[in-house]
């Protein structure tokens, strides 16, 4: 007796044959739409299979085709709207292809990030799509290959490696931001990022794990560099994913030498830093500018709206699945490195230097 739709018991091929009186390997054939079936026997295997609510095996089918016609990511953050929309972008050039997208989380963490992997590499996806938690521990991304799968890196690159990539030109971003607040008489300016680094201030010649953050650090020291600032690494913070955004945003903003200007290097920075700087009692921009990469919608309905490092976000999962969709298919990839420009969004978060802070500097580079 067949099972009733809405069975707890999941109905099987055996079950469909049955109903539609065909042996189980011509009802396999029917619904994998393979090998010899004749119109008449394809309808009445499939007529069966929606009558009893049949669901497919994707594992099962996966094994007899080789394809799952799933996508795997890897993000860093979830909770970040960067990979929130950079997924949108993914999934929707996936799904327009007939691919599923299968998404995890890595919480910047490397042992994580390789769990990950591995699940993923066990059901079968046929691409995958990571984010790496570090460009420079990056060795178990060679099981991808080994698998036989396409594999593309997302925002950041891995060090030394070809593997495909789609990023942003962070270094350049980085210093149009940058200039921007010099050019507002800004000199005591401060980078924040969550990035682990094992020192938390950064000292030229440090290696930074992440290239996506090292890329905006390269940015920050070489405009500031160009502007003739001393040491101007003092204010650049890496250890806020450690120590906590408003506790690093404090140090910055209530020291002997306080900071006039702040980036963010996300948004999730960005919201914390505006809160500290309301909490400690000071105006943007009239005490402190404000700079965010990536540009939320919140950033816009602000008072004041803030001034962003606008990335294309979306454009860049997109190219990500489609570069991943180009392997899977074996045709020709143009530009294994896919490298997009960032805008600066203007708005009302960047103002002039505070005249204090501006005199103080000035007379601090004057004494002999």
């Amino acid at each position: 007796m067949s099972p009733r739709p809405g069975s707890r018991r999941a109905v099987t091929v055996a079950d469909i044959a049955r109903a539609a009186k065909v042996s189980k390997a011509t009802a396999a054939r029917a619904l994998g739409d393979y090998g010899q079936v004749s119109d008449a026997v394809r309808s009445r295997v499939l007529a069966a299979a929606e009558e009893l609510n049949y669901r497919p095996n994707a594992l099962a089918r996966s094994m007899n085709t080789g394809r799952s016609n799933t996508i795997g990511v890897v993000v860093g953050d979830i909770e970040n709207p960067f990979f929130a929309h950079a997924m949108r972008g993914i999934s929707d050039v996936a799904n327009r292809e007939g691919y599923d997208v299968i998404l995890t989380n890595s919480d910047e963490d490397v042992e994580a990030e390789q769990a990950a992997v591995d699940v993923l590499l066990d059901k079968q996806v046929d691409a995958l799509i990571v984010a790496p938690a570090s460009s420079a521990r990056v060795g178990h991304l060679a099981a991808v290959g080994a698998a036989g799968r396409p594999l593309v890196l997302l925002d950041r690159r891995a060090d030394g490696r070809p593997y495909d990539s789609v990023t942003v030109d962070n270094r350049v971003a980085a210093a149009r931001a940058t200039a921007e607040l010099l050019a507002e008489g800004h000199r005591r300016i401060a980078f924040i990022s969550t990035h682990d680094h094992p020192a938390g201030v950064y000292t030229p010649g440090d290696t930074i794990t992440m290239s996506s953050v090292a890329d905006r650090v390269a940015g920050v020291m070489e405009a500031l560099t160009d502007a003739g600032i001393p040491s101007p690494e003092q204010n650049i913070r890496l250890d806020a994913r450690r120590r906590g955004v408003e506790a690093v945003a404090r140090d910055l903003l209530e020291g002997d030498d306080p900071v006039t200007a702040v980036i963010a290097s996300d948004s999730l920075i960005a919201m914390t830093v505006f809160q500290t700087i309301r909490t400690l009692g000071l105006s943007i921009p009239g005490d402190v500018s404000l700079i965010s990469f990536d540009n939320p919608e919140w950033t816009g309905i602000t008072t004041p709206p803030l001034t962003v490092v606008e990335q294309p976000i979306y454009e860049l999962g997109a190219a990500a699945a489609r570069l991943a969709l180009q392997r899977i298919h074996g045709e020709r990839v143009d530009d294994a490195a896919v490298v997009f420009d960032a805008d600066l969004l203007r708005r009302a978060s960047v103002g002039p230097a505070p005249v204090a802070a501006a005199l103080s500097d000035t007379k601090g580079r004057n004494t002999p």
